[in-house]
């Protein structure tokens, strides 16, 4: 930075387009004889803090300031509850600004001080829409990265939890956490995380979590089961920190990364610690069958009754006993497009509206199908079975996985019947096997490499001591 205040202004005025971004706000001021100029943005930061600031320099009456410690030193000890840093770049004096933070030029000083009077905007931290709990805690993350890592640190009032700083993004300069418990993580995944997120090479996180997601995954984008598990709950997030994961915040972004993630991580949910391990235990058994039961009964269904001689006389009521126009196959996959097509007009469907449209639709379309011939009612029930059967786990993205795979399920059965079924369930034990977390690790620990204590406490709901 240049010793002269003209040319410093200058300079900055001129990489940040000043004049031209009325949220850019330059206040001239003199402080001990002499001219000094503050930057700041209007809207992040707080206007009673920087008001504060700016009155009590220009009311200091001290000797001249020699130097940058000296000007420090001031700014130290007349500006009250701010951070104070020193700056002596233009580059990274207008990243501070951009993020928030006031910068001061002083005449005859070649830097410049960092005052960090910001105040993002911010929404109440209300309980996530998509991971509710029956007892616990009302709060989930916001979108405000300072907010977050407060309410983790409530949880965990401990000097081992570290929030390690980095940055992604050419343009966006996103800020991003990787959050910690030093001595319970293992510090070599850490540091290998760490030079993923640093070896990043992209403009912006323009969708913030998900865009790093994808940063971070690049390989096998066929596999569709996910590798990473989101949460918005503050004290899901500290109890994966505690038992030794990792959790990535990103700013702008309402949801955190557990990382590693593997896939019985997503069998298990907030609500299971909340209630007696009995229950907890319970829940989590019936979660697992009924969701898997959504990969395997409609195909498994589809196979029996293209082979009837194979049903048993107690299963005979699976047996289809009316007749339509379009085969059952084809019934099977309209139903599954209709199933997401009636996902996706509730999502755009008004909040109010929203839960009477997706049940009145539901029960308009099915019921005309039938009474026209083009599906008969068994399609119908399975489908809705596996439609509400889907939602008996939090996971979007796992979900979505079961659903591809249960589709290729029923493609190969009606090519090849039992040949095709036995195919898909083998393609579908190889896609988990060979899937990797988001570090290499496996995707099956503790099941692969076994841990017999670890992979029975992800079964059973155990007493927390």
């Amino acid at each position: 930075m240049d010793k002269d205040i003209k040319n410093s202004t200058a300079a900055l005025d001129k990489m940040l387009s000043s004049d031209e971004n009325y949220d850019i706000v330059r206040r001239d001021i003199t402080v001990c004889g002499r001219r000094c100029a503050i930057y700041f943005i209007d809207g992040l930061t707080k206007d009673d803090t920087v008001q504060h600031v700016i009155d009590t320099l220009i009311q200091r009456q001290e000797k001249a300031i020699a130097d940058m410690n000296a000007l420090i030193t001031m700014c130290r000890a007349c500006v009250s509850y701010v951070e104070v840093s020193c700056v002596t770049e233009y580059e990274r004096a207008a990243d501070e600004l951009l993020s928030g933070v006031s910068v001061m030029l002083c005449d005859g000083i070649d830097g410049g001080v960092c005052m960090d009077c910001r105040k993002y905007p911010c929404r109440n931290v209300q309980e996530p829409e998509n991971d509710k709990v029956l007892r616990g805690s009302r709060v989930g993350f916001a979108e405000t990265l300072n907010v977050n890592t407060a309410l983790i640190r409530r949880y965990i009032r401990s000097p081992a939890l570290m929030m390690e700083p980095h940055k992604v993004g050419t343009v966006s300069k996103t800020d991003v956490i990787i959050c910690y418990m030093k001595g319970k993580a293992e510090e070599k995944y850490v540091r290998t995380l760490g030079d993923m997120i640093d070896g990043i090479k992209t403009d912006a996180l323009v969708l913030s979590t998900q865009s790093l997601s994808e940063c971070l995954i690049k390989k096998k984008w066929y596999n569709p089961f996910p590798k990473i598990k989101m949460t918005e709950r503050p004290d899901c997030a500290a109890a994966h920190i505690i038992e030794g994961k990792v959790i990535v915040i990103t700013d702008n972004s309402p949801a955190v990364m557990i990382l590693p993630s593997t896939i019985f991580d997503f069998i298990q949910e907030t609500d299971d610690f909340y209630l007696p391990p009995l229950v907890g235990t319970y829940l989590r058994f019936i979660r697992c069958t009924v969701f898997f039961l959504t990969l395997f009964l409609s195909p498994l269904w589809y196979l029996l009754i293209s082979y009837p001689q194979w049903i048993p006389p107690w299963l005979d009521f699976i047996k289809v006993q009316e007749q339509a126009v379009m085969p059952i196959i084809f019934q099977l996959f309209v139903l599954e497009f209709a199933i997401d097509g009636l996902k996706l007009a509730a999502l755009n469907t008004p909040s109010m509206l929203s839960g009477s449209f997706s049940i009145i639709g539901g029960l308009i379309l099915g019921d005309f199908a039938v009474r026209v011939g083009w599906f008969v009612p068994d399609t119908i029930f399975y489908m809705a079975f596996v439609a509400i059967a889907n939602f008996s786990q939090p996971s979007y993205e796992l979900g979505y996985a079961f659903k591809f795979l249960r589709l290729l399920l029923l493609f190969l059965t009606a090519l090849f019947g039992v040949y095709g079924f036995v195919s898909g369930f083998v393609i579908f034990v190889l896609l988990v096997v060979t899937n990797k977390t988001v570090g290499g690790k496996s995707y099956l620990y503790p099941l692969i490499p076994f841990n017999a204590r670890a992979l029975s406490t992800l079964i059973i709901r155990k007493r927390k001591k």
